[in-house]
């Protein structure tokens, strides 16, 4: 069972405005950022590899195991926190979104554990670590280049809406050849996106929204950058993740 979770949300939608120091809400979106990659990785191990925790996702038929219903709730839950994240961040306040934000990591991490009995825990290993220096190349493009990334944003974003449609058809086709296409498009979007989203998150301000907004803002950006490192790595291990037998 594979786990696809694409993105869902969009910088955009925050209210635009100027900071006095810029790189406030980058940083503050990094540092959340790596707290959800913990989270997740905490999580995705603990029901991946304790037979307790493994037992609430899967249980054993006369044909092997099956999901269980906690497994389909945690595959379609991320999903429902980012919707609510992405449209409810001007009503919720600092703390509901945090742990909104946190809940989300988790549960995330918990869908996360089903890649382990699809793929080799060396090659997601491996992966992994190619994820995290192809973000890390296109975080610093983003924030070092003096070219606007708007245009380009809007192209790739036109990108991800074609390869969810195009992925949804796959799901009735069960194409291998789509599959792959599929996979190295999305690996060229969220590339793209990194860099763009990068730098959308650094010319974010506040224009007297004051301190508690551009908080928000820092979790907002910190979890578009989370969509983007995690369809990276998913569509990454799509294409070079070494299947178990």
């Amino acid at each position: 069972m594979e786990t696809t979770n694409y993105r869902s949300t969009n910088i955009d939608s925050i209210q635009s405005a100027t900071i006095l120091n810029e790189r406030t809400i980058l940083r503050s979106s990094f540092l959340w950022m790596a707290i959800a990659m913990v989270l997740t990785t905490l999580s995705s191990l603990l029901f991946a590899f304790v037979p307790q925790l493994t037992a609430l996702l899967l249980e054993p038929t006369e044909f092997g195991v099956k999901p269980t219903i906690l497994a389909y709730v945690v595959m379609f839950a991320p999903l429902i926190f980012v919707l609510l994240m992405s449209f409810g961040v001007n009503k919720m306040s600092l703390p509901v979104l945090i742990a909104t934000f946190v809940a989300y990591s988790v549960i995330n991490g918990i869908s996360f554990s089903f890649i382990f009995y699809v793929y080799s825990i060396g090659s997601i290993y491996k992966v992994f670590l190619s994820t995290a220096a192809l973000f890390a190349l296109m975080a610093i493009v983003g924030y070092t280049t003096k070219t606007d990334l708007t245009k380009l944003g809007s192209l790739l974003m036109i990108g991800l809406i074609g390869i969810v449609i195009a992925s949804l058809i796959n799901m009735f086709m069960q194409s291998e050849k789509m599959d792959y296409i599929i996979s190295i498009l999305g690996v060229i979007i969220f590339t793209g996106l990194t860099a763009y989203d990068v730098q959308k998150i650094k010319n974010l301000g506040s224009e007297g929204q004051g301190d508690v907004f551009a908080k928000k803002m820092g979790i907002m950006g910190a979890l578009t950058l989370y969509l983007d490192f995690i369809n990276l790595f998913l569509f990454l291990l799509r294409l070079f993740g070494g299947r178990k037998d």
